[in-house]
């Protein structure tokens, strides 16, 4: 299917003077152009213009440069997949949210009861994914099995798409951005905070400290996926060393006796439905990016194998950690100390370390590096599959010519996540999040059904698969982590979260079913493919 994203024209473009090695020819204006060859068999025809048509009139797809193969590669193997999901999870939600779970669930006893069942909600939500990113091998995570469930092969032309596009519309403008600018403005609040000891750092300061690591992690990301790679297996080593000197120190304080914290239990806890739920966001948030190895499955080596085995790994050890830290505080800290914090680790630092309090916000900046290193990592994936598919525009789908890098699709990322932090305080981007989130997460379980239905008379014994209970509790879930907030206790968050899904189904109908084309964008493509040396993928990774 055509879209209105797409351009009519040729993407032959100059690459300063760069010609790349295959079939393709220089034209007398030095810029390269395509070799045109039908490709037998898949039904695809070339149009003469860089692009490749359909026979059936489905959506147009880019001619590659043959001998190149611009594509993503296969370079994750099970230790870097259990990092991208235990170094994206552990991150600025353990320091950052203990305030706000304990907030709402009123007890240390309830808090560390939500803690533990926001591990095992995580984890029912991890075992359902493994079992769609082993079934559909593509990138994209959600995009690929909402395509995959509701719209194969492109029969159901009107409505198929709905569910994937509205996905893409607020997972690209608000739930991948806000996850990056959550965990990038937690870094910012751990840099500033140590030089104001006995008050909060100004906002302006902190944001900007953000948005100077949103860009680094963007530079790194586009210039090799090999060092973004390393990092993200470097920093989560970090986090757990982290990790073990608050539960070290919060032990040793045990010992000491200074139990009153954690004897206290389940005094004063919560009876609000809505505001327990709202611990439940702050909780999951922390957990959340135990979906994010979904979204470079095709750059995951052996994916039907390491999908299970990295979530088996990751989730469990997360779990674990959260629960022993969260002991760690309460060991340390009373309970008001802990509402009363901006920065809970740092805290703890000043009481547990004296003139080594240093090391806390260190670690802790190194730790949310990791985690927003590993969330822009596959929010690129995600915008890159989704302007694949042709709901975006086709050019954040092209990547570097040598480097094989998305970089229109990270540095797209980049702008709305910084445009994110201006308007926007913590808290408040948590809630944007979780909610938003939660609404897919229950209807790309609910993919799961419909894809079992769709292959029961196949043999698909190779593939992973959950009990069945599985992904209907998970869709039970984030049905209550939805609606109870939004009735209890509506937002006006929420509320633009719905406008903002209502724009995307009418840009949905103008853009993409109807293919109303978008002036200039061809001349745009051609602006940023000379640019960034961009070219579009070749065929997707089998």
């Amino acid at each position: 299917m055509n879209s209105g994203f797409d351009a009519h024209h040729s993407y032959d473009v100059k690459l300063n003077g760069h010609i790349p090695n295959g079939n393709s020819t220089k034209g007398q204006n030095g810029s390269i152009h395509r070799s045109e060859k039908l490709l037998n068999g898949n039904g695809y025809t070339s149009n003469g213009n860089g692009l490749l048509n359909h026979n059936d009139n489905v959506r147009e797809k880019h001619t590659p440069l043959p001998e190149d193969d611009v594509r993503m590669e296969r370079s994750l193997g099970l230790i870097s997949g259990t990092a991208i999901i235990a170094g994206t999870m552990i991150g600025s939600g353990i320091f950052v949210s203990p305030k706000g779970v304990l907030e709402g669930a009123g007890s240390v006893g309830m808090s560390l009861v939500i803690w533990l069942s926001c591990g095992i909600i995580s984890m029912l939500g991890a075992l359902t994914y493994a079992e769609l990113g082993t079934t559909i091998a593509r990138s994209g995570g959600e995009h690929a099995y909402l395509m995959e469930a509701f719209n194969p092969n492109d029969k159901h032309k009107c409505f198929g798409r709905i569910p994937a596009f509205l996905f893409d519309w607020i997972s690209v403008f608000i739930i991948r951005p806000s996850m990056f600018a959550i965990m990038c403005f937690t870094l910012g609040t751990y840099v500033t905070q140590p030089f104001y000891h006995d008050c909060l750092p100004p906002i302006y300061l902190t944001k900007i400290f953000t948005v100077l690591a949103m860009v680094l992690l963007c530079v790194i990301n586009c210039m090799s996926i090999k060092f973004a790679e390393r990092i993200q297996v470097v920093m989560m080593v970090v986090k757990l060393l982290a990790a073990a000197i608050i539960v070290g120190g919060g032990f040793y304080s045990l010992s000491q006796g200074n139990t009153e914290t954690i004897a206290s239990g389940f005094e004063g806890t919560g009876t609000e439905t809505s505001i327990i739920v709202l611990s439940f966001y702050n909780g999951l948030w922390a957990y959340d990016g135990w979906n994010n190895l979904n979204f470079v499955t095709e750059e995951l080596q052996n994916p039907r194998k390491n999908i299970p085995r990295a979530i088996c790994i990751a989730i469990p050890l997360v779990t674990v950690v959260y629960m022993v830290v969260n002991i760690g505080y309460f060991a340390v800290l009373t309970q008001a100390e802990i509402l009363e914090s901006g920065a809970v680790a740092v805290e703890w630092g000043k009481r547990m370390l004296g003139v080594m309090q240093w090391i806390i916000p260190v670690f802790v900046v190194c730790s949310c590096f990791g985690s927003a290193n590993g969330s822009l990592f596959s929010s690129g994936r995600l915008c890159y599959v989704a302007a694949y598919d042709g709901h975006l525009p086709s050019v954040l789908s092209f990547l570097h010519l040598q480097r094989h890098t998305p970089i229109p699709s990270m540095i797209f990322t980049l702008i709305i996540s910084a445009l994110l932090v201006v308007p926007f305080d913590l808290s408040s981007l948590i809630g944007f999040f979780s909610f938003t989130a939660w609404i897919f997460y229950g209807l790309t379980a609910s993919t799961v059904l419909v894809l079992r239905y769709r292959f029961k008379h196949k043999a698909e014994h190779d593939n992973y698969q959950v009990p069945l209970a599985v992904p209907i509790l998970v869709m039970i879930l984030s049905v209550y982590l939805v609606l109870v907030p939004l009735i209890y206790l509506p937002k006006p968050e929420y509320i633009h979260v719905l406008i903002f899904m209502a724009v995307g189904l009418l840009l949905y109908f103008l853009l993409v079913y109807k293919e109303i084309k978008i002036p200039c964008v061809g001349l745009a493509t051609k602006f940023m493919q000379k640019l960034f040396l961009i070219v579009p993928p070749s065929g997707k990774t089998e």
